[in-house]
């Protein structure tokens, strides 16, 4: 209930004016805001100012060795804040921004040391999501906007989500549900001759990346133990009921199942979640967090989730659901 003994919270609307401005007003005084972009709800702050982007790992309880995406307008913005914007980046932000795709390159100085976790590189985004691009002209300044959630916990896809993870302490624009529903693909963009790295798979795929600029690789696990991007620690997205991706893990008696179409043995569980009932890997992909969500509040003692094809945005889906079934996260 909200503040006001409404059933609902006081979400800022996302769709007037004077919703926008006064969630910019929010920002520009130092504060923090729940925003919505295509892939999830943002934890948003002024990316410039070191004290707003404390009040970010201070909410999330997240770890200062973790670093976090900058959200801008356009790609002119991007390019101000990079010490240098390779070739290959500048040919990845023309194909796919706005959109789901996160650069990571050489920062600017004026890019605070707290919101790389003191590393020398610095992850880009231009958000399509219209409510975020009517923020960011309004308030004119870049925005740090890790996913709006306590650290290592299910992302969130809604306005209410954010609202009911931090029980009020947050301001949340509502910008209605998240069109993919997953985070952003993150790439680094060495600039030194050296291929692209994909270090976290999302929304725009490996082969759509590749399609645009050759040769990417792919991140090894050894890279985790000190994240370059966000989203890449061993344990993620965790729900608290345990997630198991082995069948034969699963302990006691209330299941619940996670996957696409139906499981082989509907009786066996007590809830059942389908990502997508005709295998759409997009559909599964907005559906995806919601439904970990739906099994987490559902009173199980585990989840069994069964993974998609991997390929395709499939390869991000199966990338969250691994993080989410690690049973142990890496210490600072």
């Amino acid at each position: 209930m909200s503040p006001d003994g409404s059933m609902r919270p006081p979400l800022i609307s996302g769709t007037e004016p004077d919703g926008i401005r006064q969630a910019a007003r929010i920002l520009l005084e130092g504060g923090v805001v729940g925003i919505p972009t295509e892939t999830v709800y943002g934890l948003a702050a002024n990316a410039l100012d070191p004290n707003a982007v404390a009040k970010v790992f201070a909410l999330k309880g997240r770890p200062r060795f973790d670093p976090l995406i900058v959200h801008v307008p356009a790609l002119a913005s991007a390019v101000e804040l990079a010490s240098r914007f390779p070739v290959q980046a500048r040919r990845l932000a023309e194909r796919f921004w706005p959109g789901p795709l996160t650069l990571v390159v050489d920062k600017a100085p004026c890019i605070p040391d707290i919101v790389t976790a003191g590393l020398p590189r610095v992850g880009l985004r231009v958000p399509a999501h219209p409510v975020a691009q009517a923020l960011l002209q309004e308030v004119r300044i870049p925005l740090a906007a890790p996913s709006a959630n306590p650290f290592g916990k299910t992302s969130p896809t809604s306005a209410h989500h954010v609202w009911s993870d931090f029980q009020g302490r947050v301001p949340v624009v509502d910008g209605g549900l998240c069109a993919h529903g997953i985070e952003s693909t993150v790439v680094l963009v060495p600039g030194d001759g050296a291929p692209p790295l994909l270090l976290r798979p999302g929304a725009v795929s490996l082969d759509a990346l590749q399609d645009t600029v050759g040769t990417v690789l792919l991140a090894d696990h050894e890279q985790a133990l000190r994240p370059p991007s966000p989203g890449m620690l061993a344990r993620h997205y965790a729900t608290d009921t345990p997630l198991h991706l082995d069948p034969q893990e699963l302990p006691g008696q209330r299941l619940g199942w996670l996957g696409l179409g139906l499981p082989e043995s509907p009786e066996r569980f007590a809830v059942i979640e389908s990502l997508s009932p005709r295998g759409d890997l997009l559909e599964a992909a907005s559906n995806l967090f919601g439904a970990m969500r739906r099994l987490d509040a559902a009173g199980l003692e585990a989840i069994w989730a069964e993974s998609v094809p991997d390929s395709g945005i499939g390869r991000a889906i199966n990338d969250r659901l691994r993080r989410a079934s690690a049973r142990t996260a890496p210490s600072p």
